[in-house]
């Protein structure tokens, strides 16, 4: 699976500027993904752009008060230089309805046609392709909308809502309200295959009426079945849960929040894993220290979260465990014996 981020678009913008032309004069983006991609290149080499529509109806977009130059104020001219641009090319459909507009509109300056991302390095009806990225493929703009989904299995705190805050995770009513009115967070288009969540199967109710209020549709969720969050946090039961629901169901991609987790879920599955926090595959073989420090990142956000109390109570269980680990004590049940 090839998986390209935003910063990934940017980087390949950036190294690929000399394969465009000397003189552009606009930058017309289709939409809705080539608006990104427009408008990326536009503040790179300091050219104004619009939109498909906005071209054939006579409009450039504002450039701002920053940007006020006599180039990027200046009027549309049909007989400019354009760059017409889309994020990638599979069939060419897109780009061949835009070229069929202009030929029908008043335009009559040069054009060049340009997909960032192409499936080989050249494609009947686009002049220039920056980098060749073959199917199956996501991107970090699209993949809410992706088919895949339906073949995906998707986390949900973290994915499609925010994560709870530390006062909020007491395993009681204020979990539950937080269940109940969590703040959405990343919002897909399409029907998910499996929702997969650590979250305790006595939670169900809130968590299925949460779904139903944010429109979410899916076709089964998976819950932890244990007796509380404390038997959850024992067995360390999370990413090896979701590992175990990801190979029974033959999904074709997990879709995962936090870092580590992908990583355990990556290894004890050996299927790939989309983190949302890193932004990249993370295959079973891989070991990405991009990952791994984005994990420490995460980590000490949630000490961040913490109150005073829960730090310093955590600071001493964890001095606890180091001295009992020296002293060859294993600690359990809320004793300390000999091991």
């Amino acid at each position: 699976m090839q998986y390209r981020s935003v910063a990934d678009l940017n980087a390949a913008l950036f190294g690929n500027l000399s394969k465009l032309p000397d003189q552009i004069d606009i930058i017309v983006g289709i939409p809705r993904s080539g608006l990104l991609v427009a408008n990326l290149l536009s503040l790179a080499i300091n050219v104004p752009t619009t939109d498909l529509e906005g071209f054939l109806e006579g409009r450039i977009l504002s450039s701002g008060r920053t940007k006020l130059t006599a180039e990027l104020a200046r009027e549309l001219d049909f007989n400019s230089r354009i760059l017409l641009i889309d994020d990638s090319v599979n069939s060419g459909r897109a780009m061949a309805e835009a070229v069929a507009l202009l030929a029908k509109s008043p335009f009559k300056g040069r054009m060049t046609t340009c997909a960032v991302y192409g499936l080989t390095d050249s494609h009947k009806g686009i002049d220039i392709i920056l980098e060749v990225v073959p199917q199956p493929r996501l991107f970090q703009w699209n993949f809410l909308h992706h088919p895949v989904l339906e073949e995906a299995c998707v986390d949900i705190d973290g994915v499609l809502c925010c994560d709870p805050e530390h006062s909020e995770s007491d395993d009681g009513d204020r979990y539950t309200s937080f269940l109940l009115k969590a703040r959405p967070y990343l919002r897909p288009t399409r029907r998910i295959g499996h929702l997969v969540t650590s979250r305790l199967e006595r939670y169900r109710p809130q968590t299925e009426a949460w779904l139903g209020t944010n429109k979410i549709v899916y076709d089964k969720l998976w819950m932890l079945d244990l007796p509380s969050a404390e038997e959850r946090r024992r067995q360390k039961a999370h990413a090896p849960f979701k590992a175990l629901v990801y190979r029974e169901t033959g999904a074709l991609l997990f879709i995962e929040s936090e870092p580590q987790q992908a990583c355990e879920i990556a290894r004890e599955s050996g299927k790939p894993v989309l983190c949302i926090e890193t932004q990249d595959i993370i295959m079973p073989e891989q070991y990405s220290v991009k990952t791994a420090w984005h994990g420490v990142l995460a980590a000490r956000r949630a000490r961040q979260r913490m109150t005073p109390t829960a730090r310093w109570r955590a600071r001493g269980k964890a001095g606890i465990k180091r001295v009992a680990s020296r002293f060859g004590l294993r600690l359990g049940s809320g004793l300390v014996s000999s091991s």
